[in-house]
């Protein structure tokens, strides 16, 4: 959960309310210190990230380091956090590992001898999550003028142990192919290199940013079904042309924390129009233990956690018959004839070449050649991006991932 961006919002929402863009410039203002935590069972690092909120809606917030930060447990046990830059603390996977039944604490001291303290927060079993599918599906858009078709994923959960306060967080991979990859090396008007290794094939990630949350406290079902995860416009991106994966992270949290998400949730979608929510605080269970008046953003989130993946094949996007994203990418087909000098000397082909890739503006990615001969007809070029899939995604395969028919 990017708790950063959406703590960023609240800032931004709570000094204005107005309809118009407004960006205030306080007098005196005094950043506030945001703390991201999470703590679960999986077998991982956990990381605490201390940053500053910023005044203008521009600005980058401010990373804090140097701090001491530490999560102690019931029984007495102390983890440290060791710095690993730009705010970030992580613990060390090895020696330590959150589990379920135990109370932790987050300490932070910062640099300047400031002392922050959580509220003991209990972690909770959860179940298991039984199924994840999708449906075709449509979704408004426009102020609800238009639509758009795609698929929607769900979850199902497993009966808990008396769970009423859910959340969930998914990370998004897939595979895509660019349409126009470069498979040679231009040198010369006669020499033309045909490439080993075309980087045509490639993956991308995305975390989610979004708040999902749900809750059988108010007669709602004991047992979570058909709770909506995502949903992708399938002609908007290009993730469902090959595979997709999709990995949905459950966590069962307490009431407050509910809470917490819940009234993000509001102040996010708030201030948009006239007739929206005024924002108001959201309460953090982070504290100053020596100023008891200084407001701390953030929030200490401990929760075991259940995973489950699904995979996601062509094969079955066509057979729901929905509309395909097209990429917005152009190739171009050259030869010198396309430019003709009023005076002096034709365009040669290295001039041509030139033109196009000394820049950087377009790659050359295949000559065409005259029927049945090596005499250059046309050089193809296209945008970087369209030809190389290493400028948006990374060729790595993850471990996780099986390829589908």
């Amino acid at each position: 959960m990017k708790l950063r961006f959406l703590i960023a919002i609240v800032a931004v929402l709570t000094l204005c309310t107005c309809v118009d863009p407004y960006t205030p410039n306080l007098k005196g203002y005094q950043p506030l210190l945001v703390i991201d935590g999470m703590l679960t069972d999986a077998n991982s690092s956990y990381k605490v990230i201390l940053t500053r909120t910023f005044q203008e809606q521009i600005s980058e917030p401010e990373s804090v380091t140097g701090a001491t930060v530490f999560i102690t447990d019931d029984i007495g046990t102390s983890s440290y956090l060791s710095e690993a830059g730009n705010g970030v603390y992580k613990t060390d996977s090895i020696e330590f590992q959150g589990a379920v039944g135990r109370t932790y604490t987050l300490h932070v001291q910062t640099k300047d001898g400031q002392v922050y303290e959580s509220e003991p927060c209990l972690m909770l079993p959860v179940p298991d999550i039984d199924s994840i599918y999708y449906q075709k599906d449509q979704e408004l858009i426009n102020n609800a003028t238009s639509s758009q078709d795609g698929i929607r994923i769900y979850v199902d959960s497993k009966k808990g142990d008396n769970n009423q306060y859910y959340r969930w967080a998914f990370d998004e991979t897939w595979k895509f192919k660019v349409p126009t990859p470069k498979r040679y090396n231009y040198i010369n008007d006669t020499t033309i290199i045909l490439l080993k290794d075309i980087k045509d094939y490639c993956y991308k990630s995305r975390e989610s940013d979004e708040i999902l949350i749900n809750s059988s406290a108010s007669g709602g079902p004991d047992i979570i079904k058909k709770q909506p995860i995502f949903f992708i416009a399938s002609d908007q991106s290009d993730r469902l042309l090959l595979q997709y994966s999709i990995l949905v992270k459950q966590y069962s949290i307490s009431k407050k924390e509910f809470d917490f998400w819940n009234n993000m949730q509001m102040v996010n979608e708030s201030g948009s129009d006239i007739f929206a929510k005024m924002p108001f605080t959201v309460t953090s269970n982070i504290r100053n233990i020596n100023n008891a008046k200084e407001r701390v953003l953030g929030y200490f989130q401990v929760s075991a956690e259940k995973q489950k993946r699904k995979f996601i094949p062509f094969s079955e996007i066509v057979a729901m018959d929905l509309p395909m994203y097209n990429y917005p990418c152009e190739f171009i087909q050259k030869d010198p004839s396309n430019y003709p000098v009023p005076w002096g000397m034709p365009y040669t082909w290295n001039q041509l070449y030139a033109m196009f890739c000394v820049t950087g503006t377009y790659y050359f990615v295949e000559p065409i050649y005259v029927p049945a001969s090596n005499k250059l007809l046309k050089l193809v070029f296209a945008r970087p991006e369209c030809a190389n899939c290493e400028l948006t995604g990374y060729r790595k395969k993850p471990d996780f991932w099986v390829d589908l028919k």
